[in-house]
């Protein structure tokens, strides 16, 4: 037997004796779900979870929204249906303008960002360098932390959508994905006041994709993966793909991305944030949306090369599925052969080993 076979084969017997999942969960841990409240008001999103083996659903968009709709009667009866049917809920926000009011620049204007001409401004994020800012923000967050309690004791709360970060001089040379870093171990802090199992997520997407280099994420912090500027037309592992939307990115720059970031974060505690059922998306964020365009082929390899980093948590945008959706195009095929894909997925001893 010479070395080369030796070492593929001892690589095929360690790649199956880690993946050997427990028989009730399977390798994806997280198999979940990510929907507005618009959705969740108008379809019994956890009647389609249960039927098509999702164990996740994350509400979304803001804190308030959210919060707004588990007060209500419907969001009430989502709240049982979930506990019921065995459900987790996590709450995945865009949250910044709600943990650091904008009513307050004002009073503070250091407190928020610095434009590239040198002017703060409170349109988007913070200043990273002013701790009475990050004092608020994680002060609200851990308020926030005892409404929005995720079944999973992950928290989600995003710096603003697609936004810039603070250029001031203090700021400048910390990289987006720095200064975000900087506020989500503030977060963590505060709301393991209120939660000692408390993880943060650190977003990992748009601009925000190269890994921290000059922070280093605290005990409890989790990647969260979500390639937004991609091909979904086909799997990542075509990496000469480009992003259809103009972006010069190509699903080989996401990968590398990934790597990138599972050198600072745990691959067993990431989660990524996918788009396959994500008919917002699809629908360039406009209403009448289109019928989302599932390629079930393109999900099973795109699990496949995450499960080979080691990833086990793995969620997938949904917006936009609501009565409106449902009554135009009425078949629930790709979520049902979404679930089915991260129900009864094992790695096969091919599933290429990268981590």
């Amino acid at each position: 037997m010479n070395l080369r076979f030796t070492a593929l084969l001892i690589s095929a017997l360690l790649l199956l004796s880690c993946a050997q999942p427990a028989k009730e969960e399977g390798w994806w841990e997280m198999r979940g779900i990510v929907l507005s409240t618009k959705e969740l008001a108008e379809v019994d999103w956890p009647a389609i979870a249960a039927r098509s083996g999702i164990n996740t659903i994350g509400t979304h968009i803001t804190p308030s929204e959210v919060v707004a709709f588990l007060n209500t009667d419907k969001g009430r009866a989502f709240t049982e249906a979930c506990r019921k049917n065995g459900i987790t809920v996590e709450h995945q926000l865009h949250a910044m303008a709600e943990l650091l009011p904008r009513d307050l620049f004002d009073e503070a204007p250091e407190m928020f960002r610095m434009d590239s001409s040198g002017v703060r401004t409170a349109d988007f994020n913070c200043c990273v360098h002013s701790q009475k800012a990050l004092d608020i923000i994680a002060s609200n967050a851990a308020s926030l932390a005892k409404v929005l309690k995720p079944g999973n004791h992950r928290y989600y709360f995003w710096l603003d959508d697609n936004a810039p970060v603070c250029c001031c001089p203090l700021c400048l040379d910390y990289s987006p994905s720095e200064q975000a870093l900087i506020v989500e171990n503030c977060m963590l802090r505060a709301i393991r006041q209120v939660d000692p199992k408390a993880r943060v997520a650190h977003l990992a997407y748009s601009h925000f994709m190269e890994p921290p280099v000059k922070v280093q994420p605290e005990g409890g912090i989790f990647l969260e993966f979500a390639p937004i500027y991609r091909s979904w037309d086909v799997p990542l592992t075509m990496e000469d793909a480009e992003c259809p939307r103009g972006y010069p990115v190509t699903n080989g720059d996401n990968l590398r991305w990934l790597e990138a970031n599972l050198e600072v974060f745990d691959a067993k505690d990431a989660v990524v944030l996918e788009y396959w059922l994500d008919a917002s998306l699809f629908s360039r964020w406009k209403r009448p949306a289109v019928e989302l365009p599932w390629h079930p082929e393109v999900c099973r390899s795109d699990l496949e090369t995450y499960a080979g980093y080691g990833i086990h948590n793995v969620t997938s945008f949904a917006v936009y599925m609501d009565a409106e959706y449902f009554e135009r195009f009425p078949s629930q095929k790709p979520i049902e052969e979404y679930g089915s894909l991260l129900q009864s997925y094992v790695p096969s001893i091919h599933t290429p080993v990268r981590y």
